[in-house]
């Protein structure tokens, strides 16, 4: 998530060299409990997947996740999808030997391999999709994925109405940011851009959406302010 305002592209920043380069940090700073995030998805991964799963993680560039599920687990191998060259080279970089287990795909999820795959991530990366194309993402993971096999998602999701709650949440998303460290004119255009730029539904709407799309057993497993995470099963 960047803390750039653009309204016509929220993508861009992801090929702006800089902003990659301070990709990691940054997230953390805007992210509650980013890194525990990424140590719950790998722990509601291992309750399905097996020891020698192949694992599609979608929105792959930086790295952070496919770092801490391949060193939680030493015979997992990924597939690690992004449409940023710049953010896969991040995660190459990040991951050091640990990236001889992933293959990278520089793209989108409808032209990733096929699978099937036991298990599926895709951590901060729906809030960019367009609602147009949100329920063709998730139904193209689906179809990846062996049949009871996991899916981790988290993302921004929070009520959108009435306008005053949604300013609220807004409001704690730039307020979390000032406390973690960031500028707070930088923080109010990140919640600005938020607000504007970004296809943002309800928590509501997200598991109906889930639904529609073919995966069962949803359960929110996170809510770190105006961020939520679920766990689903295809």
């Amino acid at each position: 998530m960047s803390t750039s305002s653009t309204h016509d592209n929220p993508n861009a920043p992801f090929a702006d060299p800089q902003a990659v380069a301070s990709y990691p940090d940054r997230t953390r700073r805007l992210v509650p409990g980013w890194d525990d995030l990424q140590k719950m998805a790998g722990v509601l991964l291992a309750e399905r997947a097996p020891p020698e799963a192949r694992v599609l993680v979608v929105g792959a560039g930086g790295g952070a996740e496919l770092r801490v599920f391949a060193q939680s687990q030493p015979n997992w191998r990924f597939v690690g999808v992004d449409p940023s060259e710049p953010m896969l080279q991040l995660a190459q970089a990040t991951l050091g030997p640990l990236a001889a287990r992933v293959d990278f795909h520089q793209g989108y999820v409808h032209t990733a391999p096929a699978g099937p795959f036991d298990a599926a991530t895709c951590l901060l990366t729906l809030h960019f999709v367009p609602l147009d194309e949100r329920l063709a993402t998730l139904k193209a993971i689906r179809q990846r994925l062996a049949p009871g096999a996991p899916l981790v998602t988290a993302h921004l999701s929070f009520p959108l109405t009435p306008p005053e709650e949604r300013a609220q949440w807004l409001a704690r998303y730039a307020a979390f940011a000032v406390a973690s460290g960031v500028d707070a004119e930088a923080a109010q255009r990140a919640a600005t851009a938020i607000d504007t730029a970004l296809p943002l539904l309800s928590p509501d709407e997200e598991e109906v959406l889930l639904a529609q799309a073919g995966f069962s057993g949803i359960r929110l497993f996170y809510a770190g302010l105006a961020f939520r995470g679920w766990v689903a099963q295809a």
